[in-house]
């Protein structure tokens, strides 16, 4: 049966519901988003004069909570537009819309009995054959089928997503076992390709795979820091980037997903597991009880771990609970020797390596905390998953680590780390002892650009399996590269496709990228059908090396910084005017030069997560590296008869101007950053370089010719600036910007509107070139300027100066 899913139905708008339901939304699906009718009209109702009987108090529930979550920050949709794909209603008059759907997806309150009877409900209405799926974190799958149909059974399943659905990609798929196995793989395949998310296959245990570990490890700390005497500051510090996990780190996760749901998993787990040999490490300590005693659940209630109030000047100031007093004091910063060695070091694997190798009470802490979730995580197999590579995926996807605990164990050495275990009293499991005697040193290794996991039942190495439509760049590594420098990686990546990898701090573009761009359109113009830039960093780019630019701009060398400014105008002009087709692969931030890569590409195949636009603004510049003459090009190109209307040209100059940023790809389209027709995006953000591959090979299989150097672009002159300088005058009257904004603002409007040409005229893209380098050469050694590079350096915030 072939299953194409258009209409889902998702019952319960709470948080978690009214998240899923945007997110299906964010992928073109209709979704009727229903909850229960109230019992008590609100004041305002009755103000109105509406009766229980009205359909606008009967669907409140569920359209309130859809606009609550609609209203968050980030939001849970692309793009606003999106946001009419959902339609909310009330169990009493709508189940009859289950008749039409493709997915029903029950997302109501964690109780059994409640959830048999929305089951009971559903029976009456959905059609045969339609997909059922709860997304319970906890609750065992199996119960919930108990006295259902037989239909009903076959196509149940667990459908675990975490929050936020549209940010965290981890969905974990638990079957029962009466559940089809065609079931089971149409939502591994549909929740990788459609819902962009990492899928795990997971056993019907207690808190399944993440929720088990992760909170294990939460467990963990909370035992190893009152043994060490740690504060929460100090935790926080060492389980946050610093060691490859999220900011909100331990405490500050505790906070936003609430300390009270905490408690209920570990508590589950410890009920349910009575055979986890380390289950009593689930039990609540004391000052923890207190805190959910006391309401101080987290950011729902005010305060928790940490606790915002304001200061004696007025400012805001966080404080951090000492667990020993329940008392909140204010946050020191953590004074670790090792912490300030390692903080340099840019190679994760290689930071992680010297931490725990370090002697201060921080390596103490990072060993016995790896040597517990190493013991941990062993035992697991095959209790929650017969594979190790689940657990990883679980881990990276559902709780953010960029490591998993297998992946962070080969780093750090398996049998080195066995033998240390041992000496803490911590045992792994017999399996991985039996790995090492049989002389298998690693859990995973590369092999022809394939990542493959040790597999315990036959002791050999097998292919992670549903990897095929990804390509990691890190599996190559491990073979010759096209070609290399410090900065950038050229890759084959098969079919006569190279891909440039940045690899800088944040991946910056300095002298080392813009030589690997040159050398890579070189290299695929005489071997190669095209070239992808993409990578698998954080970030696509923060853009341009601001910190060069700084030290070349205090120390006046202003003929180097033309020269920069020169080879990177000239880098990005070959992208677009080379003779093999490039398709640049942007997710997460692509800001200022990032931004100026993408806009010169023959194609841009996004990730639906790309922060997208020309930031320079904010540090006292313009965009230089072609973006400011891309946008008054973009802006002569959207009339077809030639003509320029000045609304374009002042959208574009305003993106600018006010350093707009895209929160999703989809954006990016209004701004004008991506083409309509041209430009495309891939919801699962490890398929990216792969669709952008399979792009180049269908411009390529077209018939690809080098274009031709535009010099027909339609500028606006004095008409056009006289405009844009009185907006930036009666901005500045208003004190919306300060003099050295308006400044910035002025020198844009001289670039987008050709400079001070009399009359309308069409110009080149040389031309314009000029005019964008001689704006940011005049901007580039104020001093306002050089205040605001510096305070982007020094502090990551720029400067309102």
């Amino acid at each position: 049966m072939k299953r194409i899913i258009k209409e889902v139905a998702v019952l319960g708008s709470g948080v978690m519901g009214s998240r899923i339901a945007a997110h299906f939304a964010n992928i073109g699906c209709k979704v009727f988003l229903l909850d229960i009718v109230p019992k008590d009209l609100t004041e305002a109702e009755q103000k109105k004069g509406l009766t229980l009987n009205d359909k606008q108090v009967r669907n409140r529930i569920a359209s309130e909570n859809l606009k609550n979550v609609l209203n968050a920050k980030p939001s849970p949709i692309y793009h606003a537009s999106f946001a009419s794909r959902i339609v909310t209603g009330n169990f009493d008059d709508d189940l009859n819309q289950l008749k039409n759907v493709d997915w029903i997806i029950e997302a109501v309150v964690e109780n059994l009995e409640i959830k048999k009877i929305v089951f009971d409900k559903v029976e009456k209405f959905r059609k045969p054959g339609s997909l059922i799926t709860t997304n319970t974190s906890g609750i065992p799958v199996h119960l919930m089928i108990e006295g259902r149909s037989e239909d009903f059974q076959q196509n149940f399943c667990g459908s675990h997503f975490f929050n936020p659905p549209r940010y965290l990609q981890l969905l974990e798929v638990i079957p029962t076992p009466m559940t089809k196995p065609e079931v089971v793989d149409f939502l591994m395949q549909y929740g990788s390709l459609y819902l962009g998310k990492t899928t795990v296959l997971c056993k019907d245990t207690p808190a399944f795979i993440a929720n088990r570990i992760g909170v294990f490890s939460m467990m963990a700390v909370f035992k190893l820091m009152k043994e060490m005497k740690l504060s929460v500051k100090e935790i926080d510090t060492l389980t946050g980037p610093l060691t490859g996990k999220p900011k909100s780190a331990t405490f500050r996760t505790c906070d936003v997903v609430g300390i009270d749901t905490l408690v209920k998993v570990a508590n589950n787990v410890y009920k349910d597991c009575p055979d986890d040999e380390m289950g009593e490490l689930f039990s609540i300590p004391d000052y923890v009880n207190i805190l959910v005693e006391k309401n101080w659940l987290g950011d729902k209630t005010g305060q928790g771990f940490y606790k915002k109030v304001k200061n004696a000047e007025g400012g805001k100031e966080i404080l951090e609970l000492d667990i020993a007093t329940l008392e909140y004091k204010p946050s020191e910063k953590p004074k670790f020797a090792s912490v300030t060695a390692a903080k340099p070091i840019e190679n994760l694997n290689d930071r992680l390596k010297a931490l725990h190798a370090a002697k201060d009470k921080a390596g103490e802490f990072l060993r016995m905390l790896s040597f517990h979730i190493f013991s941990y995580a062993s035992h697991r197999v095959p209790e929650i998953a017969d594979e190790i590579y689940k657990i990883d995926d679980a881990m990276r996807a559902g709780f953010g680590w960029d490591l998993g605990p297998f992946e962070t164990w080969d780093v750090l050495g398996v049998e080195k780390m066995v033998k240390l275990m041992e000496d803490a009293n911590l045992q792994s499991a017999n399996w991985v002892k039996e790995m090492l005697t049989k002389g298998f040193k690693s859990f995973y290794k590369i092999e022809n650009g394939k990542k493959k996991y040790f597999d315990q039942n036959t002791s050999s190495y097998k292919e992670i399996p549903g990897k095929d439509n990804f390509i990691i760049l890190e599996n190559y590594r491990a073979g010759k590269p096209v070609w290399q420098n410090v900065g950038a990686t050229l890759h084959d990546i098969g079919d006569g496709v190279v891909n440039l990898e940045f690899q800088t701090k944040m991946n910056s573009i300095g002298s080392e990228i813009l030589e690997g761009i040159n050398k890579s359109i070189e290299i695929a113009e005489k071997d190669f059908a095209g070239l992808v830039i993409g990578n698998n960093g954080q970030n696509f780019s923060a853009g341009a090396n601001l910190a060069m630019m700084f030290m070349l701009a205090a120390e006046q060398e202003y003929d180097e910084i033309d020269l920069a400014v020169r080879t990177f105008q000239n880098s990005t002009m070959r992208i677009r005017y080379s003779s093999i087709p490039v398709v640049a692969a942007p997710h997460a931030l692509a800001l200022g030069g990032g931004c100026e890569v993408c806009l010169h590409a023959d194609k841009v195949q996004a990730s639906a997560e790309t922060y997208i636009g020309l930031v320079e603004v904010g540090v006292g510049i313009i965009p230089a590296g072609g973006g400011s003459k891309e946008m008054a090009l973009r802006a002569s190109d959207s009339y077809e008869d030639g003509t320029l209307e000045f609304p374009e040209l002042q959208k574009r100059f305003m993106n600018i101007a006010q350093a707009k940023v895209s929160t999703s790809a989809y954006e990016a389209f209004d701004m004008d950053i991506f083409k309509n027709g041209r430009d495309e995006i891939t919801v699962n953000p490890n398929k990216v370089i792969m669709d952008a591959k399979q792009a180049i090979l269908a411009i390529a299989a077209k018939g690809y010719s080098q274009p031709i150097q535009r010099n027909d672009i339609k500028v606006l002159g004095r008409e056009g600036l006289a405009t844009l300088l009185l907006g930036a005058y009666s901005y500045r009257m208003a004190n919306y910007i300060s003099d050295h904004d308006r400044k910035i603002a002025e020198k844009l409007a001289y670039v987008m509107c050709g400079g001070d040409l009399s009359q309308g005229s069409m110009v080149s893209e040389q031309y314009l070139l000029n005019l964008e380098r001689e704006a940011f050469l005049s901007l580039i050694g104020e001093k306002k300027t050089l205040e605001r590079i510096q305070s982007i350096l020094t502090t990551g915030k720029p400067l309102r100066n």
